[in-house]
């Protein structure tokens, strides 16, 4: 009796893990097939069995009468998903004699199996090809759609199979393989400047936007209802530069885990805009087991928080960690998930709860101890964080009405498109792909060293702000930006005085 082996995976949070599926086949003078099943499966594969059995009958791979145990090791990881299907019946036909044990090593088995055999798509094809990669393995084999996506990975090759009798024609030596799959060429892709053409006026919020597109700076905008805020917030995608192939692999990796591949590598990086009543897990992740939340979503792109005072404190508060380190450890009954979270935030709030303090038209309603509270349910940590936070007034009459005139006096999307990728280029020439949002003391200390003019501004304003270090830090960071949209090589205190009136006290 020997024992057969198939590599697939199990999906855990945005990647997966490498899981071999164990088979040996007893046979017994009895009058049905009995399937022992262990290794932690969760109720997918648990009821995979029947299906599994029919698949097998429909393409001549029947087993008889006896005992069929399948283990899934590692024992001590927990089995999820539908993928882990073509690899357990691969290992039952093999432990059957329709197979050798020798022909299922080296391959990577991914894909859902139909009672009549065919195989159906899985998410999680580009973290399957990573773990392929990783393992040393020569091949990976899944359904078409999920070997479209893995093909995406270089240095894998992917064969595509729509139905379980060719995978096994394959493997018996029947027919030889064929050739990997060969991602399809891209054509080029234009930015997404065009959205800021729409706003009338705000040159300040626009001027803040380039600023938070150039360096990676979290953004805050605060005005009354209908200033454009939030359309100043979502136009932040289009401003940002298009992602590397690495990025790109990993967006579409966590994107995939998550049962939403777009068809190919991603091309434009994420834009999430989660509700204010998104729970605590659905925002930062968590569940058993669990899975990533809109936080890992927006991993490589942007998280705008819309109404920022209405979400859930304890929600807002577990943003600290993520914002600085890219990361999000989530915990939850003896599992841990080390989860991707390098998202640039952009939110927007009202000033007050009715939304009108400060507005030259309309009058606030709401008493001093109410606006108090309700800028305080953002705390003091958090606002230290976002590098901008900007006060947008509410636009005059004159500015919204379109008449036939031009848009405003300050440039266009496509210019300031053009100022932001310059701006990047000169970061990345200076200190690489980091950003200058990410720029840790001692690095910012050689590419944004203070003179003693902008030192002594500095002093002055930490000591009238109340400033905190970590906001000292942010302000020559964001000072270090205004220099690239210049293309000053140099911080001077103008640039330090402009960061500082693009950061406005609201607690």
């Amino acid at each position: 009796m020997e024992t057969a082996r198939a590599k697939g995976v199990s999906l855990f949070g945005a990647g997966a893990e490498l899981v071999t599926v164990e088979a040996r086949f007893v046979p017994v003078d009895k009058q049905k097939l009995e399937i022992v099943l262990s290794g932690l499966p969760d109720p997918v594969i648990r009821e995979s069995r029947g299906r599994l059995l029919c698949a097998l009958l429909e393409t001549g791979l029947g087993l008889g009468s006896g005992r069929l145990f399948l283990n899934l090791t590692p024992a001590g990881l927990k089995k999820g998903g539908e993928g882990l299907d073509l690899p357990l019946v691969l290992a039952a036909a093999a432990a059957g004699g329709h197979l050798s044990a020798r022909d299922l090593e080296g391959s990577l088995f991914v894909g859902e199996v139909g009672i009549d055999g065919r195989l159906h798509a899985v998410p999680g094809g580009l973290a399957a090809a990573e773990v392929a990669r990783a393992a040393g393995l020569v091949r990976l084999v899944a359904p078409p759609r999920t070997a479209e996506e893995a093909s995406h990975l270089p240095g894998t090759p992917v064969v595509a199979a729509s139905h379980l009798g060719e995978v096994v024609t394959f493997l018996a030596g029947g027919r030889p393989w064929p050739k990997p799959l060969v991602p399809p060429a891209e054509a080029a892709l234009e930015p997404e400047w065009k959205a800021l053409d729409q706003i009338r006026g705000q040159e300040l919020g626009k001027r803040a936007l380039v600023v938070a597109a150039a360096g990676a700076h979290a953004l805050l905008f605060s005005g009354p209802p209908g200033t454009g805020k939030s359309l100043l917030a979502r136009a932040l995608g289009g401003f940002l530069p298009s992602p590397s192939l690495a990025e790109r692999i990993e967006i579409t990796r966590i994107a995939s885990a998550a049962g939403a591949w777009p068809g190919g590598l991603v091309r434009r990086r994420p834009v999430r805009a989660p509700h204010h009543t998104v729970s605590y897990a659905g925002l930062v992740g968590g569940g058993n087991p669990p899975v990533p939340g809109e936080i890992t979503l927006a991993h490589g792109g942007v998280l705008f928080l819309d109404e920022l005072p209405e979400f859930r404190r304890e929600a807002l508060e577990a943003l600290r960690q993520p914002l600085e380190s890219g990361s999000v450890l989530i915990s939850r009954a003896g599992q841990a998930l080390l989860a991707p979270a390098r998202f640039q935030l952009v939110a927007a709030m009202n000033p007050c709860p009715c939304g009108y303090l400060g507005h030259p038209r309309r009058t606030c309603r709401c008493a001093p101890g109410a606006i108090a509270r309700y800028r305080q349910r953002l705390s003091g940590p958090l606002l230290d964080r976002v590098d901008l936070v900007v006060e947008l007034p509410a636009p005059p009459i004159d500015v919204l009405d379109a008449g036939g005139a031009a848009p405003g006096p300050g440039l266009g999307g496509e210019d300031l498109c053009a100022a932001v990728g310059a701006a990047r280029e000169r970061s990345r020439l200076r200190q690489g792909a980091l950003p200058n949002a990410l720029l840790e003391a001692d690095r910012l200390d050689q590419v944004a060293p203070l003179d003693r003019a902008s030192r002594e501004l500095l002093h002055r304003a930490a000591h009238q702000r109340a400033l905190s270090a970590r906001a000292v830090q942010s302000l020559r960071r964001v000072a270090r930006t205004l220099a690239d949209l210049e293309g000053s090589a140099a911080t001077t205190p103008r640039h330090l005085a402009e960061a500082l009136s693009l950061r406005a006290p609201l607690l």
